[in-house]
């Protein structure tokens, strides 16, 4: 089914005022406390900025599912502590070595590897605090249910087994598309996916619900990092605020490298046109989540 997004829906407005509330929230839930150089190392990637997609996205699943966005919050500024500490982690001299991230400085560049390192740690410990602590107006069972999608978004089924093989295979030729599609299902794909299924299932979604809800991420998710791969090729620093051009001189499995720039786009458009599809049936409940799909097709 070809599905058209919402011409009448402003994507730009929406977004302004999820990543200001979002902004906010995170400002309040990580306020300065000693040891003071760990509080600083850690709000100075938190609060760099950023698209906010994966706690925007929580939200709106939670909406469509017939919820507040509010009874969601606390879990999307935990998802955007996990992202964070991933891009920590993922720019360290001993993972990707780089040097700019959301158009400054990276972390270690910053604070030095130790601070870094701990800063990412303290993050990912923190959210799942902030989940069990914040969360109100919610069963237990579903809060719990939240807490065990994320443990495993972020641990060896999720983005750090993803990493590991993409170290892996890093500088080797003849990687296959099914590995590829592993490695960024795992490392980019896992957490997309988890805070998608997160807000519906904070928002009560039934069975099916859910199982459409996953369908959309996993595919948006597959998308993102293929996007990604593309713009690292075709961008520009200050345009994407980090390194590009990195995954080519590191030799790196990427979809260009594998399938060529022009199939790696007909793939997002694919994917992109399957995700929203996936969203059809819930007609305008779905409006957000189906345009903020096109607008990724459309930043290539």
């Amino acid at each position: 089914m070809n599905v058209e997004p919402n011409r009448s829906f402003d994507l730009r407005a929406y977004l302004s005022i999820r990543r200001a509330r979002i902004d906010a929230t995170l400002e309040s839930y990580l306020a300065l406390e000693e040891p003071r150089a760990l509080y600083e190392a850690m709000r100075y990637s938190l609060l760099a900025g950023g698209k906010r997609l994966r706690p925007i996205l929580c939200l709106a699943a939670c909406e469509l599912a017939g919820a507040r966005a509010e009874i969601a919050l606390p879990t999307a500024c935990a998802i955007e502590m996990i992202h964070t500490m991933s891009l920590i982690h993922d720019d360290l001299p001993a993972m990707d070595d780089g040097d700019y991230r959301r158009g400054r400085l990276t972390n270690h560049k910053m604070h030095g590897e130790a601070l870094a390192i701990l800063a990412g740690d303290s993050l990912l410990a923190h959210s799942f605090e902030l989940i069990a602590r914040r969360t109100v107006g919610v069963p237990a069972q579903r809060t719990l249910a939240v807490i065990a999608e994320l443990g495993r978004a972020a641990g060896p089924r999720g983005l750090a087994g993803g990493q590991v093989e993409d170290l892996a295979h890093e500088g080797k030729y003849g990687v296959g598309v099914d590995v590829l599609e592993d490695i960024h299902t795992r490392k980019t794909g896992a957490l997309l996916e988890a805070a998608v299924l997160s807000g519906a299932i904070l928002g009560g979604a039934d069975a099916l619900t859910t199982a459409r809800l996953r369908r959309y991420a996993q595919r948006l998710g597959l998308a993102f990092q293929i996007v990604d791969d593309i713009l690292d090729l075709t961008s520009t620093c200050e345009a994407v605020g980090k390194n590009v051009g990195k995954d080519a001189s590191a030799r790196k499995a990427t979809y260009p490298s594998v399938l060529g720039l022009a199939e790696s786009r007909r793939h997002v458009e694919m994917l992109i046109e399957h995700a929203m599809s996936d969203l059809a049936c819930f007609g305008d409940r779905a409006t957000p989540l189906v345009a903020l799909a096109a607008s990724l097709a459309q930043s290539l």
